[in-house]
């Protein structure tokens, strides 16, 4: 690792591990707001700020109104604490960091109660990196919030701004008879090493943007190594039989640019893989762009500096090491990505993994506890969230797995869902973000039971919908993909969706294009329209059902909410 410039600065601003040339560019006048932030005060600081915050707010010795409002809105993001001022005002989004997605029984069961007191605002969405945000958290809660997730081997910290994203991999890792390799320990290893073992790892809180970083151990690439920043691509080398990684990087959404990953040309060892992401990482906080907020994200100094360049440097800060090449592979036959959902067989002879969908991410405090309590029963304690928004859990014996299939809660989540359900992704939308064009949970899952009730869809069709062009829900890789975007009804301005058809995942990924603009998100027209794409482009057919049948869902109910809490969010989305 390159030393920090001689005279560094002190303990407060940001500054402190850049070497001078980075000091340089964030200081200058055309470095970005950000930039200026965190010159004056670092990230790092929400660290201790958010404890002190939370209890001088909690014993009354300081108001809401008096507070510093970079503090609030911008530097307890990297405490993983996301101000909704826009929606929920004084309340928070809190994220929190999943390596790999695992998640315990006592962890679930947290995070139940950690959104329990907060009535309809708290709640709680799997993301598309495999992790949690939970909903409605005030900030008089957030430090023993904090303490607790860092007590049950989770955090939030570093989960929010320039910093990287919840590392992910393969949510069937451990039990898979495809893979190459398990990816937990690993990640679990990595996040230590990336975080602090989640406190905090101050030399690491001042990254030009943030980065997305996945482990693939299959030929599925389950966690999307073509829209990460850093793609590790798990290959044999057959010289030698060693599982090694090949590197893709620059993968990103953004409202400006949507760009898949590219090889960087070189592989690492199991060995090299911490020490090559630590280095990758100082070479981008050290020579990445602090300009335009647009034009900072990895690809852009891989862009400018070239593929070579950039791994010259990343040898370097690894001791002066020059990478290996990348390995290269040949398949004789193509590999479709699996469905996960369901039954499945596991390499462990007797035992099977289930995974339920998740129906757009949501969940409530009575689901955790639910999950929890199936996870202990049935399973090893332990379930996965994935990156399509749903779970997994895993070393079920197969003996038990009728009694397990016939537990509540999947009535609720179910194992075998139809086929839009089953690929639905969701974004936020603008319930809680302020971004969103487009209101999202509520409306996928409607718009996507209506349509399974009208049409028999003879294969799993992955729809994806985002609130806003920032893409959290991925629209470029699904089948077909929602995005929040202005539309005109009856010649007023109202809310509505560009539709993308044509992206695919796993093995030749590729993204999806524009195919509507303008679509009024009232389902008068998104119904009909998503409706035509699924029989035109997807084989997918009319049912001959009764008037009755399709008025069922005139009156629609939530599907993930359970019973006892329907009441108070009903139509509340």
């Amino acid at each position: 690792m390159a030393p920090p410039a001689k005279g560094a600065p002190g303990p407060m601003t940001g500054l402190k591990f850049l070497p001078e040339e980075a000091r340089v560019r964030a200081q200058d006048r055309k470095a970005n707001k950000q930039e200026k932030i965190k010159v004056e005060k670092g990230g790092h600081t929400a660290w201790t700020d958010v404890f002190e915050l939370s209890t001088l707010l909690r014993e009354g010795n300081t108001k809401w109104e008096d507070l510093n409002l970079d503090d609030v809105d911008v530097r307890l993001k990297w405490a993983g604490l996301f101000h909704r001022s826009k929606r929920t005002p004084t309340k928070f989004m809190m994220r929190i960091k999943l390596p790999n997605g695992v998640m315990n029984g006592e962890q679930l069961r947290y995070a139940a109660e950690a959104i329990a007191p907060y009535g309809a605002d708290g709640c709680a969405d799997i993301t598309t990196r495999a992790g949690i945000q939970l909903r409605g958290i005030s900030l008089e809660d957030a430090g023993p919030i904090c303490e607790q997730l860092i007590a049950k081997n989770m955090s939030s910290f570093q989960t929010g701004m320039d910093s990287i994203r919840n590392l992910t991999g393969s949510p069937i890792a451990g039990v898979d008879p495809h893979e190459l390799i398990d990816t937990v320990p690993i990640l679990f290893a990595m996040n230590d090493m990336l975080h602090n073992k989640g406190l905090g790892r101050e030399d690491m809180a001042n990254l030009p943007r943030k980065l997305n970083i996945c482990i693939s151990a299959s030929r599925d690439d389950f966690p999307h190594t073509h829209i990460n920043d850093v793609g590790f691509e798990a290959v044999k080398d057959h010289a030698t039989g060693e599982v090694k990684f090949n590197v893709m990087v620059g993968g990103y959404f953004s409202i400006k640019r949507n760009v898949m990953s590219i090889p960087l040309n070189c592989s690492v060892s199991q060995e090299q893989l911490l020490p090559f992401t630590e280095a990758l990482l100082f070479v981008f906080r050290d020579y990445g762009p602090r300009g335009d907020r647009q034009q900072t994200r990895l690809m852009w100094l891989i862009e400018a500096l070239g593929v070579e360049r950039t791994k010259e440097l990343i040898g370097q800060y690894m001791g002066g090491i020059t990478l290996n090449a990348a390995i290269e592979e040949h398949h004789a036959t193509p590999w479709p990505r699996r469905d996960i959902l369901g039954v499945h067989a596991q390499k462990q002879a007797g035992h099977s993994w289930v995974g339920a969908c998740v129906p757009a991410g949501r969940m409530h405090a009575a689901d955790f506890v639910d999950v929890a309590d199936v996870a202990e029963k049935y399973g090893d304690g332990t379930v996965r969230l994935t990156c399509d928004q749903d779970i997994i859990f895993t070393n079920v014996l197969n003996e038990n797995i009728e009694a397990m299939l016939a537990e509540p809660l999947f009535q609720r989540f179910q194992v075998n869902p139809g086929n839009l359900v089953r690929g639905m992704v969701s974004c936020t939308g603008n319930q809680f973000c302020g971004f969103g064009m487009a209101e999202t949970k509520g409306k996928s899952v409607k718009v996507l039971e209506q349509l399974e009730a009208e049409l028999d869809i003879p294969s799993l069709v992955r729809i994806h919908f985002t609130g806003c062009p920032n893409s959290c829900g991925q629209a470029q890789v699904g089948d077909i993909g929602l995005m929040g975007a202005p539309a005109k009804m009856n010649g007023k301005a109202t809310e509505g969706f560009k539709i993308m058809v044509g992206g695919s995942i796993g093995e030749n990924p590729t993204l999806a294009t524009d195919f509507a603009v303008g679509i009024p998100a009232s389902d008068e027209y998104l119904v009909p329209e998503l409706r035509k794409i699924l029989i035109e482009k997807f084989g997918a057919s009319v049912k001959q059902v009764k008037a009755a049948a399709a008025e069922k869902f005139v009156e629609w109910t939530p599907v993930w909410a359970p019973v006892q809490e329907l009441a108070p969010i009903m139509y509340k989305f």
